[in-house]
């Protein structure tokens, strides 16, 4: 019955994942207008400020389901929030990788140490150690709690990296100021569709996921029971 709820969601978030990209890729390469100072190559925001975004929301329920295990102890959510940390770490690199590509020709460097781009990169490094924690422990209920830990306490960099260009002096611009985005109608519907697209193959890779782990789990049940009875250890 799970993998058949698992099967509904996956196909209905695959296929809007595949519609979102196509009509993200589109509209930021050919809808939306060219940055009056930047040019085309502002067209890479779309799909940086998209990957920035959906590393936010999966290291957010990183955080979430860290604190769920806590309180409750429950595998699944464990299990959510591993996946969701391992789906972060792609999103954040693809900020790390356009960040520079955009900058470049944008403002003459490939990588400065300001303070957005330094603590995203510290984000980037925080959940990486995360999931090498979590290789590095083979008990599971130690591997779950001490991870949970982590993973909370690590989510406290996000909300610095979001504030970073209003605490300090940095080369990114304020793309949301007094409550209205800088950008033309067009750029902001442009920007909106690439958001949700990155959103909903984020929900994409999180089913399929948690349930490769839900499979692991069930074998890893199944080889213990058939060593019980055997009298095997």
């Amino acid at each position: 019955m799970i993998s058949v709820k698992y099967r509904y969601w996956s196909r209905l978030l695959g296929a809007g994942a595949f519609v979102g990209l196509l009509a993200g890729l589109y509209m930021a390469l050919v809808y939306a207008p060219p940055e009056a100072t930047m040019g085309d190559v502002q067209r890479i925001f779309y799909f940086h400020l998209g990957s920035a975004i959906t590393a936010f929301l999966a290291f957010g329920v990183t955080f979430v389901a860290g604190l769920l295990y806590l309180a409750r102890r429950e595998r699944r959510w464990d299990a959510i929030a591993a996946a969701s940390a391992e789906i972060g770490i792609v999103f954040c690199s693809l900020v790390l990788v356009t960040g520079p590509l955009w900058a470049k020709p944008a403002w003459g460097t490939w990588w400065t140490w300001d303070p957005r781009l330094t603590t995203t990169l510290v984000l980037w490094l925080i959940y990486v150690a995360y999931l090498m924690l979590r290789s590095a422990m083979e008990d599971p209920s130690r591997r779950a709690l001490v991870s949970a830990v982590f993973g909370t306490v690590g989510f406290v960099d996000v909300p610095i990296v979001f504030m970073s260009i209003r605490w300090w002096r940095t080369i990114h611009p304020v793309i949301v100021e007094g409550g209205e985005l800088n950008l033309t109608p067009p750029m902001v519907l442009t920007l909106v569709v690439a958001i949700v697209a990155f959103i909903t193959l984020y929900f994409y890779l999180l089913v399929e996921r948690t349930r490769l782990q839900a499979s692991e789990d069930e074998l890893e049940r199944l080889k213990a029971e058939h060593f019980a009875e055997r009298g095997l250890t």
